[in-house]
Parts: C-alpha cells; sequence; structure tokens
C-alpha cells in the first residue's frame, strides 16, 4: 500500500559523529533518485563535526514514528501519511529525511510532544546538533534543492528536510 516499492528504495550506509564526536554508522532509507544527493549532504555533516544521535531504518522501532523521535533517531522512509493528514507524507516516498527530531522539534501551537524536545523549543541558544538558518545543517540540505520545516510557519517542523521543501 506503499506509494514506492522497494525496488524504488536505496539502503545508504553513513558516518556520522555522535554527541560524544565518536565516529557511528548508520542506515537510512531514501529514493533512489536521491540517494546520492544525502550521501552527499550527510559526508558535508560528518566533516562539519555535525552530531547525530543515531541513524537507524524506522523499522527498527516497528514503523512507530513517535517511537523513533522518543529514540532522537535521524530516519527517512516511512510509509505513513504526513501528520494530521491523509495524504502521503514524503517519507512514504523516501523524499524526506528528520534529523536529530529532539534537537528539532516539531511544533504546534509552540508545544511538542515529546517531553525531552521542551528544551529545545528556545532556539535562541544554539546547541550541537540543532539545524538553525545559515547553520551547517540547513545549508547542507539547501545545496541539493532541499527545503527546511523550520521554515514553515505553523505548524514548524525543525527536524524535516524535503527533496519538495513539504
Amino acid at each position: 500500500g506503499c506509494p514506492v516499492g522497494l525496488g524504488q528504495l536505496r539502503a545508504v550506509l553513513v558516518t556520522h559523529r555522535d554527541f560524544r564526536g565518536r565516529v557511528r554508522r548508520g542506515v537510512i532509507v531514501v529514493h533512489r533518485d536521491v540517494a546520492r544527493d544525502v550521501l552527499g549532504v550527510f559526508r558535508t555533516l560528518y566533516a562539519a563535526g555535525v552530531p547525530i544521535r543515531r541513524i537507524r531504518p524506522v523499522e527498527a522501532y516497528g514503523g512507530d514514528d513517535f517511537a523513533s523521535i522518543e529514540a532522537d533517531n535521524t530516519s527517512a522512509f516511512n510509509c505513513r501519511p504526513a501528520t494530521g493528514s491523509t495524504h502521503w507524507s514524503q517519507h512514504a516516498y523516501g523524499l524526506a529525511i528528520d534529523v536529530n527530531p529532539i534537537e528539532n522539534p516539531y511544533v504546534s501551537g509552540g508545544h511538542t510532544s515529546h517531553p525531552a524536545s521542551v528544551p529545545y523549543l528556545d532556539r535562541s541558544r544554539l546547541r550541537p546538533g540543532m539545524a538553525v538558518e545559515g547553520g551547517v545543517l540547513v545549508n547542507a540540505f539547501a545545496a541539493i534543492g532541499w527545503g527546511w520545516g523550520g521554515h514553515w510557519s505553523s505548524p514548524t517542523d525543525l527536524q524535516h528536510f524535503s527533496s519538495s521543501g513539504t
């Protein structure tokens, strides 16, 4: 029932630094058409030392987006509708990535559903792993033409990057 089949997806092995500076490897599942660009983004983030808690396919959490976010997991493909919608999410096409979802919360009405994200609602104090305008994380995705949910007015999805900007 997903809008893309397995043959259209690629598991991309990426190297990243965790929040202790340790080198880690993770797997992110994306649409085959964007795999090379996504690998380039993660190379940029690695070279700049941008920390990422973990990178695992959402299947490691039983396909549960909430559980993946609670684990501060960076992920892409997830066969699900867009939040609050009956239309497919860009994640269901493998064309969206959520990065450090605790540090970069989904914010609706000034609130987040994840208690660990509450301190990150205050974006005036820059902390490791945060996506901010003009920062390495936002610029790396912009360089491949992807939009950032931090530009949305309401809700604001600070973790969300997608090829369509939605």
